[in-house]
């Protein structure tokens, strides 16, 4: 039993500082596994790990994805790590063998949480859902059922269900994404937009995207430049504005 304190030390370094110089970095596996079933930052951090084991030690891990949608939650968008995260959760969805019915979870998870996200989170993650309609066009099925659900309630999808074969998700549509269209933040509505088009080909690069903070959001629209606003097109006639105002001749607007 490790503090939560030093947990996050030892896993922010692993994947770089130690897993490399390791004679067998398979010895690590139980410690990642076991850090991976924490929940929270700690699952978050240890994903860099069992990346590596994974991709490079032919770890095989049969229940890795059900753990990785459970570890999506509302704080994914507020945590420190989100674009460690997300950089990940990039990679482990890149394939093309994915099931439809796994990716349409994600898509559908991640888009029931944008509801409550920042806008900088928004910002990231609507770009992140469209590149997985790109890579698993099976899954294109969600923005494309005109007689979805009319009401939230009628919602086929399980929110709550912890197997992702078991969420329906495929059996529903994103209108979530629908209401981000009416967004207070104008860039968020004008990205959600873009599911009412035929996606382009080429994936959008959301890297530049997963570091976006807050305040970077408000210098860019302080910075902006106002154009003048017109407050009156028809020049006075008159007092009253009236042709042949009576007034007009005895007073004046100056």
């Amino acid at each position: 039993q490790l503090p939560t304190g030093l947990y996050k030390k030892v896993l922010v370094i692993l994947h770089d500082s130690i897993l490399p110089y390791m004679n067998e970095p398979t010895l690590m596996i139980d410690f990642l596994t076991v850090a991976y079933g924490i929940g929270g930052a700690i699952s978050l951090l240890a994903l860099n790990g069992l990346f590596i084991l994974i991709h490079q030690h032919n770890l095989e891990y049969p229940d890795f994805y059900k753990k990785l949608y459970s570890l999506l939650d509302p704080s994914i968008y507020h945590v420190k790590y989100r674009a460690r995260f997300f950089h990940l959760l990039d990679l482990f969805l890149s394939s093309s063998h994915l099931p439809a019915y796994l990716v349409a979870a994600f898509i559908k998870r991640l888009s029931r949480l944008a509801l409550t996200a920042p806008p900088e989170a928004l910002l990231m993650v609507i770009p992140f859902i469209c590149n997985l309609f790109r890579r698993h066009p099976a899954c294109k099925v969600l923005v494309h059922r005109p007689h979805g659900p009319e009401d939230m309630s009628e919602d086929p999808y399980i929110m709550e269900e912890e197997e992702p074969s078991e969420s329906r998700a495929l059996e529903t549509c994103l209108w979530e994404i629908k209401c981000l269209q009416n967004h207070y933040h104008p860039d968020v509505a004008k990205a959600a937009a873009v599911v009412n088009q035929s996606l382009a080909e080429i994936e959008d690069d959301i890297s530049g995207l997963l570091e976006l903070s807050a305040y970077e959001l408000f210098d860019k629209e302080v910075k902006k430049k106002a154009a003048d606003v017109p407050l009156e097109f028809e020049q006075i006639k008159g007092l009253f504005g009236k042709k042949n105002d009576i007034f007009a001749e005895h007073f004046t607007l100056d």
